[in-house]
């Protein structure tokens, strides 16, 4: 239960940090409150733990992450002073790794989705509050390339923990977990995770890359 509210909060945060990115669009905040009503609406009802159906009900979830990704990511400019919201939309991937981590003891995760496996994602969320609190006390904007780097590696590790997610979920396709699989994505309130959480944490990699390409 209070894995489950945790994460919860960890959504709603940010999805209000984001909404604070984008200049307090409404149509963010209309969006994402619609898309995780009716995601976690499914996934309360179980809709996406029914496995035996082609295509997986998964997909009902990725291809529209993958639509409005690149819809927002086209519609909206950042400015550097979004950095320290967009810092800490990274800083939110520490605790979702400690609540990864309990799902694994909760028999919900493969270890391999975890810190312990081969999810390294942590060191992001490590790295961004570090690097938050750097730029609130100095008031200085990071060096370019330091910056491209950093959310260069940070897109890498997110893209190795979706892929390693998505091959532990148990479909005809899964590589990983195969003792004790994904199941946790496929159930409220985590499926948030896959529909919310990270396509957020991606835009904010992609803004921030979009915004040095102008620079």
């Amino acid at each position: 239960m209070l894995t489950s509210i945790a994460f919860i909060l960890i959504t709603i945060v940010s999805v209000l940090l984001f909404y604070l990115v984008t200049n307090r669009s409404r149509l963010v905040l209309i969006f994402f409150t619609a898309w995780s009503g009716v995601v976690s609406l499914l996934s309360y009802l179980g809709f996406y733990l029914k496995l035996d159906v082609f295509p997986p009900r998964i997909i009902l979830i990725l291809i529209p992450v993958t639509l409005y990704v690149i819809y927002f990511y086209r519609k909206i400019q950042i400015s550097p002073a979004k950095i320290p919201y967009l810092l800490a939309i990274h800083g939110l991937r520490l605790p979702v790794e400690l609540v990864l981590y309990s799902l694994f003891i909760l028999g919900q995760v493969p270890v391999v989705m975890t810190f312990t496996g081969w999810n390294y994602d942590i060191l992001m969320g490590i790295t961004a509050l570090l690097l938050l609190l750097y730029a609130l006390v100095t008031k200085k904007q990071f060096a370019r390339q330091f910056f491209l780097l950093w959310n260069v590696v940070g897109i890498l590790l997110l893209t190795t923990i979706v892929v390693i997610a998505i091959l532990s979920i148990p479909l005809p396709f899964q590589q990983f977990g195969l003792q004790q699989p994904n199941l946790a994505v496929l159930r409220f309130p985590y499926a948030l995770l896959p529909a919310v959480v990270v396509p957020i944490v991606l835009l904010s990699h992609l803004y921030s890359l979009k915004m040095l390409k102008q620079l």
